[in-house]
């Protein structure tokens, strides 16, 4: 199975619907990181005339802090980023999740799965396959049945194991990046069959992102690299599932002083939005990672600053053409 997935074309008047997002988990406040993606992402809803909505990923509720959603957003206001929507939240889509995964199961490419990490490492390992640190392990199978079939409601609501989606053979996924050009993710060598729903029960990011952005009819993500990786998954989820792909834009990080990408896990220190002055600052920063170069840099409020910003953007390299 090869799937090619062209960038669309011409899609920045008001006519054409464009719909961004910004996504964040409320594991913590913004960080430099976080700011860059959002302002990326507003930016270039903004110079296309589109609409910006704001999506809490509260999936994984293990991780999620009590009050971060509440900080991440009053940061946002602080910056001047205001979203057109209501926020919505993950953890209330749950009945969507489960109706996107009924509809996999229906097309027989589930199965159930009970490998832990270790087990994954150790066959791995066995096989002289040895995963770099911070890379995802690729599935060599294990549980994969020999014939695939549709599950019973009954077993299909068993939390005590993981459900996986069986990828077909030659499984190749191509896609244009707005700004790093054509990729390509083989998916059956490089990530394998890959995990839906967790033994404990919760649906993972994969489907959970992928079944937000055709509910909310998202038209453009623009994102960090960071998630460049999981593109391909969920490219390859939309074609199963019906869904349309969305033209992607996958922005450059920020580095901490290791070369490490900055993250809540490894305690990057949150974005200054004390003040006007701050939060302006704090804009800056992040607009020079972005390459935008000659914005106002003396006395300009937030609001003149992302005017003059979002004038840059649409003429920079970074637009949608």
């Amino acid at each position: 199975m090869i799937l090619a997935v062209s960038k669309l074309k011409n899609p920045s008047s008001p006519a054409d619907g464009y719909r961004g997002r910004f996504a964040p988990s409320p594991t913590g406040p913004l960080h430099a990181g976080s700011l860059v993606a959002a302002l990326g992402s507003w930016l270039d809803a903004r110079a296309n005339e589109g609409q910006w909505l704001l999506r809490i990923e509260d999936i994984d509720t293990p991780r999620c802090i009590p009050g971060a959603d509440l900080q991440i957003q009053a940061q946002l206001h602080a910056c001047g980023l205001f979203w057109d929507e209501e926020p919505s939240y993950q953890s209330r889509g749950q009945e969507h999740y489960q109706a996107a995964f009924g509809r996999l199961n229906a097309l027989a490419c589930l199965y159930a799965c009970t490998c832990s990490r270790q087990t994954i490492s150790n066959t791995l390992a066995a096989m002289g396959i040895h995963t770099p640190r911070n890379q995802e392990m690729i599935y060599p199978g294990t549980c994969r049945p020999s014939q695939l079939m549709p599950y019973a409601k009954d077993l299909l609501a068993d939390s005590k194991k993981a459900w996986r989606i069986a990828l077909p053979e030659n499984c190749q996924i191509q896609f244009e990046d707005l700004s790093l050009g054509i990729q390509h993710q083989d998916l059956s060598r490089e990530v394998g069959d890959f995990v839906l729903r967790r033994n404990d029960g919760l649906f993972t990011y994969q489907l959970a992102v992928v079944v937000d952005d055709a509910e909310q009819g998202i038209t453009h993500i623009v994102r960090g690299q960071d998630l460049l990786n999981n593109t391909a998954r969920q490219i390859f989820l939309q074609n199963q599932l019906g869904y349309s792909t969305p033209s992607y834009h996958h922005l450059p990080l920020v580095l901490d002083a290791n070369g490490e990408k900055l993250s809540k896990q490894t305690l990057a220190s949150s974005i200054n939005t004390e003040s006007d002055q701050s939060a302006l600052a704090e804009l800056r920063k992040a607009a020079i990672h972005l390459g935008l170069r000659d914005l106002p840099d003396g006395d300009t409020t937030i609001a003149e600053w992302l005017l003059a910003a979002t004038k840059a953007w649409k003429i920079n390299t970074f637009k949608c053409d």
